[in-house]
């Protein structure tokens, strides 16, 4: 955990709720593609889906989603997306398709307990602090008693966030192109996690 003064938690319900998952989104728009150059993309990463507010509190009625705070600043956020949000995303339904074709550990995927990581982001000047280690981490937590693993897909050009999920204990399962990027599908099998 780092030693700056953060606390990484779920989203809180009640008054904090909105004001919470606004800065979630405020965070987001800093880093979708069309607010970074392209050689920040591709040393910072970036992410690729603009979320709504509705949209975030309908998630976040299902499982909160998991927030790093610096004083009462989102400085990083992890989304939770059960499979139940699948219609609430339209622009992520291939994705689910895709996922409910796949094996792991030879069985389908679709007959597991899993849910997708809809998108996690630490704002730069917080990077390397041990906030997405600290993410998912608190998502293990929060989650194991209803989910065996998590399952999310990253652009094969986003190195850094490869890198990221590869370490936290996240494995590539499946390697797919669409029309917009090239997708690596990283699993994280809680069942299988005995080094963390």
């Amino acid at each position: 955990m780092p030693s700056h003064p953060y606390v990484v938690r779920a989203v809180q319900s009640g008054e904090a709720l909105e004001p919470e998952l606004e800065q979630v989104l405020a965070l987001q728009r800093r880093n979708l593609p069309p607010a970074l150059s392209p050689e920040e993309q591709h040393a910072q990463g970036f992410v690729t889906v603009q979320h709504d507010l509705p949209t975030l509190l309908r998630m976040h009625a299902l499982a909160p989603s998991i927030i790093a705070l610096q004083g009462s600043d989102v400085v990083a956020y992890a989304l939770v997306m059960p499979r139940e949000c699948r219609a609430w995303v339209p622009v992520l339904d291939p994705m689910f398709a895709l996922l409910e074709g796949l094996e792991h550990r030879g069985r389908p995927l679709k007959d597991q307990r899993f849910y997708v990581m809809g998108q996690v982001c630490v704002d730069k000047a917080h990077r390397g602090m041990g906030l997405f280690d600290a993410l998912y981490h608190q998502h293990r937590e929060q989650l194991r008693s209803r989910f065996g693993c998590v399952v999310t897909e990253v652009s094969v050009r986003n190195t850094r966030s490869l890198r990221a999920h590869a370490r936290v204990g996240f494995e590539t399962v499946h390697t797919y192109r669409d029309a917009i990027d090239t997708w690596a599908v990283v699993l994280w099998d809680w069942g299988a996690d005995t080094s963390r």
